[in-house]
């Protein structure tokens, strides 16, 4: 399925939505928000720019492929931080297959639950509840349902995650700037796809990923104004299956 994680949504005509939600003085999301002990705002307070990859770094996989010590303590730095996650808020910017943006905000609790929203006029929502996820059009009024298991999410999701051990990494890069870890899923009736996960070599935040689909098309999202310490609406995660007609997909 083309969107795997996130949808490129189509550029539509304005539609009656809520106002985007009011921003903290630390520029973190506070919609939905119960409570911040201590706001720990992390990374850029502005948008970035996207890391586009190229392309061409979509080949076929060696299964035979070996990793170096170093290669292997950069993917073990990506999963312990992946794994210390609890909760984190914060913005996004997504680059699409044909290049059109979008932003939104986005609200991640771990195990298993998150919720994208996009800014106008884009009608796109995603909830994850921990085992099901939702694409919902509010434009439309409708959404289409998603195991949570088939999606790559499931790994910024899970509880705790060694990558090396628990998922196909097929590469591993470094530079100054970031750390790449490349995983790949095969399965039988979809294809093959994959997630790339970039975190900072500085200070070892998340700060994009990529998931590219069976057909080759890649989505790229960064992130920004990251609060790791909030405490979030549980309403945030729950999916609405009264108001809005389903269709599900397996």
């Amino acid at each position: 399925m083309g969107l795997l994680v996130l949808v490129t949504p189509a550029l539509a005509e304005a539609v009656p939505l809520p106002q985007p939600a009011p921003k903290a003085r630390n520029g973190a999301p506070a919609a939905m928000v119960v409570q911040t002990a201590q706001p720990e705002v992390t990374g850029t307070t502005r948008p970035p720019d996207p890391i586009i990859p190229d392309p061409r770094r979509n080949v076929p996989a060696n299964i035979f492929a070996t990793f170096s010590a170093d290669q292997k303590a950069a993917a073990a730095r990506v999963s312990a931080y992946l794994s210390s996650l609890r909760t984190l808020a914060g913005n996004f910017v997504q680059v699409g297959p044909d290049g059109s943006r979008s932003t939104g905000e986005f609200y991640i609790q771990k195990p298993g639950k998150v919720r994208f929203e996009y800014d106008p006029p884009s009608p796109i929502a995603m909830i994850s509840d921990g085992s099901s996820l939702v694409v919902r059009d509010t434009k439309l009024a409708t959404q289409d349902v998603y195991p949570l298991a088939q999606t790559p999410l499931r790994y910024l999701l899970s509880d705790r995650i060694d990558l090396m051990r628990d998922t196909n990494v097929v590469a591993v890069t470094s530079d100054d700037l970031y750390i790449s870890v490349t995983i790949e899923e095969k399965q039988a009736l979809v294809g093959t796809s994959r997630l790339m996960l970039m975190v900072g070599v500085k200070d070892g935040k998340l700060k994009q990923w990529t998931i590219t689909d069976p057909q080759g098309y890649d989505t790229t999202v960064a992130i920004y104004n990251l609060n790791a310490t909030a405490k979030l609406d549980p309403a945030l995660f729950k999916i609405d299956y009264t108001n809005y007609p389903t269709s599900t997909n397996n």
